[in-house]
């Protein structure tokens, strides 16, 4: 018994290493497809003559598709292992950025993007899980710290880097440099990456609860995409009513695919809540702030990309520091300043006008960098740390679904007040004072969500 426990620590510390690195360059490259492909829509949308609407679904099928196949492959994880999910996701993303990359229709596009968002939901619920799996709670934050830097680094040198490639290469070429990392990454995971971790092998996979959860995501955020359209407010109910339904049907089922009972748990449903209100807040800034730079202060796409990079990379240094200090003090506490430093920072920016500096801006940034990297990393060390092993895929999935229905809450919250305040019109010169208006009252209510979020990291106490 003795020799078997020594020899399954051996295997851990042994996998520490490859595990956090194929974890970590995952989770750059996926959220970074997310992100990137965004700043290549008019570039795609002209090659293939293609309108807004159709246009709007080369990002929204993607995360769609990471949404509806979070949960059902978290659980899937737990049954059948994590690595061997994690394996098959990046074989399938990177088999679906290859084919993205040679689309000839914007249709067939639009339908390999689905692909690749279920193959980003196969890494992500996994990539955590086997961190959490490899690394004791000691030395578990550190690891996480690393991984959601990538995160984030990931998401917001997305428009950045994508503008670059954009502009100098082609938008093609933004799905070609992802290819090398996938194959990489398959191959220092199959040769690596040891042993197995499936804590639930043997129980059954509910079918039934799957469908109705994919169903009710699905309504809940294609329906606030369209909001205010009476067609989203109906969509949006019903989502609503389906997530109840499916929080019900999952109480009775004995194998569940989502275990609710979970957010019984105050420190796992609050951090949960947390978690899905800072990415709701915070989510929109790049684009925000983007159309700021370039119609109200008149830089090209390079320049302001460049300036939003004062985020990303405070936050990448910040992450894995906050990350090693929750393995030492109590994630909540540290996630909870993070949060309050993050609600100031989008106060600040509720000030911005036509003549607010870019020193301004930039101090901003790094603020909210700061104040994100302290909040995610023990956010997600305290989700992680607060559940059985056999529940690390559920929990997992949890923080991917957290993140991806915040990050369309947030910019559903941004193109309705767009909608209210400018109008369904062409952004000109005559404009401006409108769009102005409408940036300020989105980073307003954004750091009001964000004020409110700090009450919620504070309860799980």
């Amino acid at each position: 018994m003795n020799t078997e426990k020594s020899c399954k620590q051996t295997n851990n510390i042994d996998n520490r290493i490859p595990a956090l690195l194929v974890a970590t360059l995952a989770s750059f490259f996926t959220p970074f497809m997310a992100s990137a492909v965004n700043i290549a829509l008019p570039a795609i949308g002209s090659e293939f003559a293609a309108d807004a609407i159709i246009l709007s679904w080369i990002p929204t099928a993607y995360l769609l598709a990471s949404a509806v196949f979070a949960v059902p492959f978290g659980r899937i994880a737990d049954i059948h292992g994590m690595k061997k999910i994690f394996t098959y996701g990046i074989i399938i993303f990177t088999s679906a950025t290859f084919l993205s990359g040679i689309a000839p229709s914007v249709i067939s596009l639009i339908a390999f993007r689905v692909l690749q968002g279920i193959g980003s939901a196969m890494i992500f619920v996994t990539g955590l899980a086997i961190i959490t799996s490899v690394y004791p709670p000691k030395e578990r934050g550190k690891a996480i710290g690393i991984n959601i830097a990538a995160v984030y680094t990931g998401l917001s040198m997305g428009p950045v880097l994508g503008g670059i490639l954009t502009h100098y290469l082609g938008w093609r070429s933004i799905f070609y440099v992802i290819i090398p990392l996938g194959l990489l990454v398959i191959a220092l995971t199959s040769l690596k990456v040891k042993g197995e971790w499936a804590e639930c092998k043997g129980e059954n996979f509910d079918y039934l609860g799957s469908i109705i959860y994919g169903i009710a995501i699905i309504m809940l955020m294609y329906g606030f995409s369209i909001v205010p359209e009476t067609s989203g407010i109906i969509l949006l109910i019903s989502g609503i009513i389906g997530i109840l339904a499916f929080a019900m049907f999952e109480l009775r089922v004995k194998n569940p695919v989502f275990e609710v009972r979970l957010f019984k748990n105050i420190t796992f449903g609050f951090s949960s809540a947390a978690a899905l209100i800072n990415y709701s807040a915070t989510f929109a800034v790049t684009y925000l702030l983007s159309l700021y730079l370039q119609y109200i202060k008149g830089f090209d796409a390079l320049s302001a990309g460049l300036i939003l990079v004062a985020q990303p990379a405070v936050m990448a240094i910040t992450a894995p520091v906050a990350g090693r200090l929750s393995d030492k003090f109590s994630p909540g506490a540290i996630a909870s300043i993070g949060m309050a430093i993050t609600a100031a920072s989008l106060y600040f920016l509720t000030f911005l006008d036509s003549n607010t500096s870019i020193e301004f801006i930039i101090v901003v940034l790094l603020i909210l960098g700061f104040g994100l990297g302290l909040f995610s990393s023990p956010n997600t060390n305290a989700i992680m740390g607060s559940v059985q092993k056999r529940f690390y895929g559920i929990a997992s999935a949890t923080v991917s679904t957290m993140r991806l229905i915040g990050q369309m809450l947030s910019m559903g919250i941004a193109l309705l007040i767009f909608s209210i305040v400018i109008g369904n019109v062409q952004i000109l010169p005559s404009s401006y004072p409108a769009l102005l208006a409408s940036i300020k009252i989105v980073f307003t209510i954004c750091a009001i969500l964000c004020f409110i979020g700090i009450f919620a990291s504070l309860a799980r106490k």
